[in-house]
This record gives C-alpha cells, sequence and structure tokens, in this order.
C-alpha cells in the first residue's frame, strides 16, 4: 500500500486550502470528507475577499477542482479511528474498512452549532434564525431583531448585533440579568423581554413574525440571532490522546501541532472563532508548516541514507497521487451507509 504524506480528514475550507498548498509543494495528499459541511444551510457566505456573496457549496466545488488539478486524490468517506504507526506515522482508518497509510495526519473536521431547545429553531436555522452577525447582519441591518439569551455572554453578544439595527430586543428566556447588564442593555436602548418563551411564531407567508412567551406575549421580531454552544468535532483527536485545554478544547500550537506527534489541526476543530476567510487561512499556514516538519523529516532520512553508503539521486521526483486514490473532478459523495463527517464553518 502506497503511503501518502498527509491525509487530511474534513473537506472544507480549512482541509481544502492545506491540500492545495501541499498539492502544489509536490506532496502526496488525501482528503477525505464526508459531505456534511457546517454551512450546509446557508445560501451565501459573506466576508471572504473577492468571494462575498458566493454560496458556499460554490467555495467548496470550486476547491475540490482546484486541489485536484494538482494531483491531490478526494475521497469520500467517515474516518472512524487514527492508530499509532511509527513515532509520527498513522494509519487512517474508515467507516467502510478501508485503510489508509499516512506519514502525517491534518484533522480539519470543524464543529457543530448546538442550539436551544426552542419550538421551530432548528427549522429556521440560517434562514431568519441566524448566529454570526458579522455573516448575516448586513443583510438583516435596519430591522427589528431579537436576540436570545443562551449562556454567559448572551449579554455581550446582544449589544454586538445592536451595530446593525437601533431596534434590537433581547430575549432572557429562563435567564436572568444582573444589574450591570440590565444598565448595559438601557444604555445601548435594547428592550430586554423576560420569561419563558413558548415556540417561534411564523406568519402564513413563512416569515417569522416574533417568539410566543409562555404568559400568551407574541414579541415581535423580523430575524433571531442565537449564540449558539460550539461543540468540536473532535473524537479522533481526544481519541488519539491530544490534551485538552481548560474549555475541554483540543490544543494546538500556532503552527497546528497538536501534542500528539505526527497529528495536526487546523480551523473550527481548535477555533471556533474562525470564520470561512479565516478556517482557510489556518489550513494553508498549517499546511506550510506542515510542509516543513516533512522536510526536516526527509532531510534526516537523506542524510542515513548517505551515511550508509546509500545512492540519493539527483533531486527530487514528482510524486504523484497513489494509484488507489479517485481523480474524479466530480464532489465527493458520501458513502450512503455511513455517517459523514463534518466540516469546518460555515455559516458565514
Amino acid at each position: 500500500m502506497s503511503e501518502y504524506d498527509v491525509v487530511i480528514i474534513g473537506g472544507g475550507p480549512a482541509g481544502l486550502s492545506a491540500a492545495l498548498v501541499l498539492a502544489r509543494a509536490r506532496r502526496r495528499v488525501l482528503v477525505v470528507d464526508g459531505g456534511r459541511p457546517r454551512n450546509a444551510a446557508a445560501t451565501h457566505l459573506h466576508g471572504y475577499l473577492s468571494r462575498d456573496g458566493m454560496p458556499p457549496a460554490d467555495l467548496l466545488a470550486a476547491g475540490r477542482t482546484e486541489v485536484l488539478g494538482y494531483g491531490a486524490g478526494l475521497m469520500s468517506g467517515r474516518v472512524t479511528s487514527l492508530v499509532r504507526h511509527g513515532s509520527r506515522r498513522h494509519w487512517v482508518l474508515l467507516a467502510d474498512g478501508t485503510r489508509v497509510a499516512a506519514r502525517r495526519v491534518l484533522v480539519t473536521t470543524g464543529l457543530r452549532d448546538e442550539l436551544p431547545d426552542l419550538a421551530g429553531l432548528r427549522d429556521r436555522w440560517a434562514q431568519d434564525v441566524l448566529h454570526c452577525p458579522y455573516c448575516h447582519g448586513y443583510e438583516v441591518r435596519d430591522r427589528r431583531l431579537g436576540v436570545l439569551a443562551n449562556g454567559s455572554g448572551s449579554v455581550r453578544y446582544a449589544l454586538i448585533v445592536r451595530q446593525w439595527s437601533d431596534d434590537v430586543v433581547y430575549f432572557t428566556g429562563t435567564s436572568t440579568l444582573t444589574p450591570t447588564e440590565r444598565t448595559q442593555l438601557l444604555a445601548r436602548r435594547i428592550e430586554p423581554v423576560e420569561g419563558p418563551i413558548t415556540r417561534l411564531v411564523i406568519e402564513p407567508d413563512d416569515q417569522l413574525a416574533g417568539l410566543l412567551l409562555a404568559d400568551g406575549q407574541v414579541v415581535a421580531c423580523d430575524a433571531l440571532f442565537v449564540p449558539p454552544r460550539f461543540v468540536p468535532h473532535d473524537e479522533l483527536l481526544t481519541g488519539a490522546g491530544c490534551d485538552l485545554d481548560e474549555r475541554g478544547w483540543v490544543t494546538a500550537d500556532l503552527e497546528g501541532r497538536t501534542s500528539v506527534l505526527g497529528l495536526w489541526a487546523a480551523g473550527n476543530v481548535v477555533d471556533p472563532r474562525a470564520q470561512v476567510i479565516t478556517a482557510a487561512g489556518a489550513g494553508s499556514a498549517v499546511a506550510i508548516a506542515l510542509n516543513a516538519d516533512l522536510v526536516a523529516e526527509d532531510v534526516d532520512l537523506a542524510v542515513q541514507d548517505l551515511r550508509h553508503g546509500i545512492n540519493v539521486g539527483p533531486g527530487p521526483a514528482p510524486a504523484p497521487a497513489p494509484k488507489h486514490a479517485p481523480t474524479s473532478t466530480a464532489a465527493p459523495t458520501p458513502t450512503p451507509a455511513s455517517t459523514p463527517t463534518p466540516t469546518p464553518k460555515e455559516s458565514s
């Protein structure tokens, strides 16, 4: 079985950007993707220079085409585990029984948005229930905006949303405002609405009308911002024994190295703040560091060969993708029998 220089798990902006850099560096690269991006429900992405307003699916399709054009491989499937093979190498095991050898593994599996348990909320996600004001705020500017409390930091989140409209209402739900928070909302003319919420109210024309409170009152809003709880898809990393920080997130240094030799990470799986453009940038930066790490290993191996009198040859030869790697320019299709591995952000 041929060995890849790098297997990238997750084909979102971070993973594809890393694959592009590594393929152009003449590395043998395979991207394993489950075809379930975080921003699948979003119709457009924003804040990405020269790609503002592009459908997220179009960005990924273009990225796959570019990556394939440089000889990288794309494979559809769900990775179930990583098995150490030597000090830095890993076997990448897929749900369908496929086993792939990798000198290095880069995990870019992203995160999922965990929403409050409120009737109708998930059904409106990325339509008029939104999470990122930088991604969606401009499109609902100057309208009546609601913000639903969901954990600590929700008031600060509402104060940020206020930048896009003078008409903002803050739904506390079952939470309680502190005196300081109440003063901040008052100072910014944000209306607090306190008390339990029953469900979303939808107009006959399929537009959000507002929220129904437990006391029967309907409070109007045109769009509802909800700060979700970010849950990383880090099972492969934690299963491999990567260190966690005080929040319970996998730690990676600025170049993407985790605490496990040979295992790297980039994008939302280690950084909940990364938007599409920053996730893509992180993937590119980590790929450069990864290539440097491989170069260092290549040099060490070449020196050992030289000392043992092995002819190392005049220079590098092109490294085509292993024969078993798919080379179709079509987007990878999830294996029907498996649950796809989600990919990084992005609802921006």
